[in-house]
């Protein structure tokens, strides 16, 4: 499999779930072990909206390669028909999602984790 040769949506899926894990380990981590806790905790990071706020912070830091992969992932034609969502909002957390897909799938694992730690500290600085 090349990871260049995948749609937006495609990497997205991979990008979502290596994040997902990772927030969720972090939590752990963090010794919130309540279900409740932690599905609370773990919605902060891991929704479109925060996505959207981490985009918003760590665009400028991507470097050539990764802006094209957000775009790609940003750019997809999705269909998007939860009403709840903000269009934009989706269309920038399927572009963060796709980054780490693509870079999880080239095994840039140090990569990956070094944006989902940034994501984290966006998150937080929010939420102070």
């Amino acid at each position: 499999m090349k990871p260049e040769l995948l749609n937006g949506a495609n990497l997205a899926f991979i990008g979502d779930a290596f994040y997902e894990l990772f927030i969720r380990k972090y939590l752990l981590d963090q010794n919130i072990t309540n279900q409740n806790d932690l599905h609370r905790q773990c919605v902060k990071y891991v929704s479109a909206e925060g996505h959207n706020r981490i985009v918003a912070e760590l665009e400028k830091t991507f470097t050539e390669e990764e802006l094209v992969i957000f775009k790609r992932g940003r750019n997809h034609k999705y269909n998007i028909s939860r009403k709840n969502l903000k269009k934009n909002e989706y269309l920038n957390s399927s572009g963060f999602e796709a980054v780490l897909g693509y870079l999880y799938l080239r095994g840039n694992i140090a990569r990956a984790e070094e944006i989902a730690t940034q994501a984290i500290a966006v998150i937080e600085a929010k939420n102070e």
